[in-house]
């Protein structure tokens, strides 16, 4: 039985029984992402692109089209959008966005949020060669079949950073619990997909009825 005023709880109840927020997002920083659809050779294939090695972060990595939001942004949906035109030199006008996919949460600090959309046939591609290497597709078909393969990195604390050790219990001895991440690996000709352009290409995939292309 509750003790106390029950107006208190009532309004304590009010403003969290609604809360969908997640913990962290208002001061993460936030990237979208583009997942594009092109239907090519009588089926659906997904473009990816591999960044170009001159970029200071991820170079040569395969990602999707995307990147961090702007101000000018009025939605990530616009961001998503907007880096795609951006990256691969196309028209606005042949993009056609057709959902959402879940906020993955890449740290604490680095939310992503997926979108998946379809771009025309025929649009020509002119890819930014200051971040884009090259841009290949790979068809739906085949990327429904393929289980991923699962390889685990650890992580271990740093006993010699600046945390305040001292301000813990036990400090230094403190059982800190070893952070261990399994990463998908896709293998798609001779080229590695990796990190969480994999994790999110794993979760498009799960999203999808595999016998959708049978």
């Amino acid at each position: 039985m509750i003790t106390g005023d029950l107006m208190d709880i009532k309004s304590i109840t009010r403003r969290i029984e609604n809360d969908g927020s997640i913990i962290g997002e208002d001061t993460a920083k936030k990237s979208a992402l583009f997942l594009p659809l092109i239907y090519k050779n009588n089926t659906w294939s997904l473009l990816l692109e591999i960044r170009a090695a001159e970029l200071k972060r991820q170079p040569g990595d395969i990602c999707f089209p995307g990147g961090r939001s702007e101000k000018i942004d009025g939605s990530m949906r616009e961001t998503a959008v907007r880096e795609t035109i951006e990256e691969l030199g196309i028209r606005k006008e042949a993009i056609q966005v057709i959902g959402q996919m879940g906020t993955c949460i890449a740290t604490s600090e680095l939310f992503l949020y997926p979108f998946v959309g379809v771009i025309e046939s025929d649009e020509p591609l002119k890819p930014n060669p200051d971040e884009v290497q090259e841009v290949f597709t790979i068809p739906l078909p085949w990327l429904m079949k393929q289980i991923p393969e699962k390889h685990s990195l650890n992580f271990t604390v740093d006993k010699h950073s600046e945390f305040p050790f001292e301000r813990i219990v036990a400090g230094k001895r403190y059982p800190f619990r070893n952070l261990q991440i399994s990463e998908p690996f896709y293998e798609y000709k001779g080229k590695t997909i990796w990190g969480l352009t994999a994790r999110i290409l794993e979760h498009f995939v799960f999203l999808m009825n595999h016998r959708m292309f049978d």
